[in-house]
């Protein structure tokens, strides 16, 4: 699988779709691929998550969610593959850039960019196809990359000056 075919497999078909359909339409694709394809999928999916397991990340999710804990962080990296390798690329190096993000799928009118299990699909099929698990591969490494965010206001405001505006706190 190349890095290409990842990409047309984990992109979203707008910034709104729901994470349902996301879901939906990835486990159908990845369905119809042999298992060594599942597993190279799953590995450059693995390699996406641990790129993003970033400070400045968490910090962008936080403004935008709140978001507190390595769970809902991993949701939200996989929000942030599902909206392709031009945003993702984008966005690892400036997270404020999601304050341009065209649109934002939403829970009860708020921004909710998070997708569940998104990482999980390859994983399934894999082993409802084999009765085995793909090797486990940590999505990040004990800690995130990079100095950890501040969550006071002021400084919240400083570094990611656009996501504030879009979500005042």
């Amino acid at each position: 699988m190349t890095e290409q075919e990842f990409w047309q497999l984990v992109s979203r078909q707008s910034p709104d779709e729901s994470q349902e359909s996301l879901a939906e339409r990835l486990r159908n694709a990845l369905s119809a691929m042999d298992s060594d394809a599942l597993k190279a999928f799953d590995k450059l999916f693995g390699q996406q998550m641990r790129r993003a397991y970033t400070w400045p990340l968490w910090g962008a999710a936080y403004v935008i969610t709140g978001c507190d804990t390595d769970y809902g962080f991993a949701e939200f990296r996989c929000f942030l593959i599902s909206l392709g390798q031009e945003w993702f690329e984008r966005v690892i190096v400036t997270p404020d850039a999601l304050a341009g993000l065209p649109g934002w799928p939403t829970v009860d009118g708020y921004a909710y960019p998070f997708v569940e299990d998104y990482d999980l699909i390859a994983g399934q099929l894999y082993e409802d196809r084999t009765q085995e698990e793909l090797p486990f591969v940590p999505s990040g490494s004990v800690n995130p990359a990079g100095k950890k965010f501040s969550s006071r206001p002021k400084d919240l405001k400083a570094n990611y000056p656009e996501l504030c505006r879009l979500f005042p706190f």
